[in-house]
């Protein structure tokens, strides 16, 4: 039955086939002792029940094979020497048929896709041709998926025979897809829950069943406690919440109030110092006014003191030219009247000299 299920989706994963799985849900861990749930025996003791679980197994063991046949497939050169000619050849011929029903797989798909978005000219004749080969095609699918299933089955058949080449390909773990992985594991938990199932008797299975039944009833009474606690918790957050929100509403109102009257106190305030700025403004031009006035009598006044400086200035130094002019006129009458007077001595000296020389020679002549 496995076999069946994964003989296209061992080899390649289509977006159809992906959902071709067996869904296995986690279960949490549960506070159930374990004496209570384990069965006493740890060993199948009867054929059937050990035949049962050989079938699992070997299933399990098959679709692993199957699993990897897509990794070979693509490592043909590789494998060759691994798998042998007559495996290689199968999974050659093998890959062979996926790729041709993958596709027509993916052709019907596409022409599906596109009469679905034409459905406006169902009427037409070129849609009903279209719809007839897509018929046609759909009809061609159920052979060539036996012919799969066929092919499968040989391969495996053919691994079967040849443990070591089994083994070998087993051993390639990491070429199995994510999918075929998943649905391994969901085997293997399968075998475990079947596993365990065997192994419980008659008497076991009632016991079980009883002790899950107290563990539920438990359960739902600790499930009502649970909610009328939690239903009381609710309550009183919902009270306290409408307390939290009575008081904070409370305290806003009371900020808003008291905000009320600080802004009206600060507005009075503030028109009180509106009209003393703008008086204090008038006074300021006023004073301004005033002011431009002194500045301008000012600078008239500087310019005036400017003025007198500099004449005073201008006379201190004609005053200064004239007293050196005075002093300069002052030395050259000095120098004039020493001149005149040298030259006055000269002359009286040379006059009485030669009134000596002549009173000399009277003296002479007369001797």
């Amino acid at each position: 039955m496995a076999l069946d299920v994964l003989t296209v989706a061992a080899l390649y994963q289509g977006p159809d086939i992906n959902k071709i799985r067996l869904i296995a849900q986690t279960t949490k861990k549960s506070t159930i002792p374990r004496k209570a749930l384990t069965p006493a025996k740890t060993k199948l003791t009867t054929i059937e029940t050990k035949r049962i679980m050989s079938v699992l197994d070997e299933t399990i063991h098959k679709v692993e094979l199957v699993s990897l046949l897509s990794h070979a497939a693509s490592e043909s050169k590789t494998s060759e020497g691994m798998l042998g000619p007559d495996i290689t050849k199968a999974v050659r011929e093998h890959e062979d048929l996926c790729q041709t029903f993958l596709g027509r797989l993916s052709y019907l798909q596409e022409e599906e896709r596109k009469l679905q978005e034409a459905e406006e000219f169902e009427d037409e004749a070129w849609f009903r041709e279209r719809l007839f080969a897509m018929d046609v095609q759909k009809s061609q699918l159920p052979p060539l998926m036996q012919e799969i299933k066929e092919s499968t089955k040989n391969i495996v058949r053919l691994l079967l025979s040849n443990p070591q080449v089994a083994s070998l390909l087993q051993a390639q773990t990491l070429g199995r897809s994510k999918e075929a992985q998943c649905f391994i594991d969901s085997l293997v938990e399968l075998r475990g829950f079947l596993f365990e199932k065997l192994l419980t008797s008659p008497m076991e299975a009632r016991d079980k069943i009883q002790f899950i039944q107290d563990i539920t009833r438990r359960n739902r009474r600790h499930q009502e406690i649970i909610d009328t606690l939690e239903n009381e918790l609710a309550a009183c957050v919902r009270n306290r919440n409408a307390e939290k929100k009575y008081k904070v509403e409370t305290e806003i109102e009371n900020w808003i109030q008291k905000y009320d009257s600080e802004m009206s106190e600060k507005q009075d305030e503030y028109e009180e110092l509106d009209l003393i700025h703008k008086e204090e403004q008038l006074q300021l031009e006023e004073l301004k006014k005033r002011y431009d006035v002194l500045v301008e009598e000012f600078s008239q006044i500087q310019a005036e003191r400017e003025i007198l400086a500099k004449k005073r200035l201008e006379d201190e130094q004609e005053m200064v030219r004239m007293v050196r002019a005075a002093t300069l006129i002052q030395a050259l009458w000095k120098g004039y009247l020493v001149r005149s007077m040298l030259k006055s001595k000269k002359k009286k000296r040379g006059k009485g000299k030669g009134e000596k020389e002549k009173g000399k020679g009277k003296g002479k002549g007369k001797k």
